[in-house]
């Protein structure tokens, strides 16, 4: 955990954000109104246009790109920096801990990433049972189940819309969304995940938990708690579902 920021300034949260992503920097400012004199959000991208098991996406999660990425939002002398991107949920998670380590010799910070923020979150609950709401094609949704039993997780349910471009994932419409959270809700998961940080179940999650009566961990609104956590500062929001405004 670093030291905390000076008196009188704001915790700066820095991101590294796929480039084609549409629906993760808007929400984040939205999720960051109740705690606007606490948190400010920095944003540097790195090029991802397509989610696949494929040797071009692959090339698009390489370290060099994301410590080059790094490198420039350390200009703005972040507390942190999270990698904002699900990808090490189908790559391994081994891949999210060598780029951690690497941003962090890179710059002297913290450094988390939203696939580690899931698991730090269900490690917090004592969650064990999981619910998959992907938006992703279903050889990588099924690479998907396999890491997470592979990390010790069952699976009771997984529900994708077969989604490859990154942007078409970004205007996936509510009712898809609804429609993948319903079915992800089967078989009495402890939770549902929603696994990709441009997939707008965020502003879904009250309106879908009141119906399911599961509570929803997302992407986006995970990646903020962790990024919190990492820098050595309490979250907890009221607004954006259980999990938010139950943690501290």
């Amino acid at each position: 955990m670093n030291d905390s920021p000076p008196a009188g300034r704001k915790t700066r949260i820095g991101h590294i954000t796929p480039s084609s992503n549409t629906v993760l920097e808007p929400l984040t400012y939205a999720m960051n109104r109740a705690c606007n004199d606490r948190f400010s959000h920095h944003f540097s991208r790195v090029q991802v246009t397509h989610l696949a098991l494929s040797p071009s996406s692959e090339l698009q999660f390489q370290l060099q790109a994301m410590t080059a990425s790094a490198r420039l939002l350390n200009h703005a002398a972040p507390d942190c920096i999270v990698w904002n991107g699900t990808s090490a949920s189908w790559r391994g998670v081994e891949s999210d801990i060598a780029l951690c380590e690497a941003i962090t010799t890179e710059t002297g910070l913290p450094a988390s990433t939203s696939t580690l923020a899931f698991y730090n979150a269900y490690k917090s609950r004592g969650w064990s049972k999981i619910g998959l709401a992907l938006p992703y094609t279903e050889d990588v949704s099924r690479k998907i189940r396999t890491e997470y039993e592979r990390q010790g997780f069952e699976i009771t349910a997984a529900s994708s819309l077969g989604l490859r471009d990154n942007l078409e994932i970004g205007n996936a419409s509510p009712e898809q969304i609804r429609t993948v959270l319903r079915e992800a809700s089967e078989g009495a998961p402890d939770c549902i995940a929603v696994v990709c940080t441009n997939f707008n179940a965020t502003d879904l999650i009250e309106e879908m938990e009141g119906e399911l009566g599961i509570p929803i961990v997302d992407s986006i609104a995970v990646t903020f708690w962790e990024a919190a956590r990492i820098a050595g500062v309490d979250l907890k929001i009221d607004g954006w579902g259980r999990f938010l405004a139950s943690v501290a």
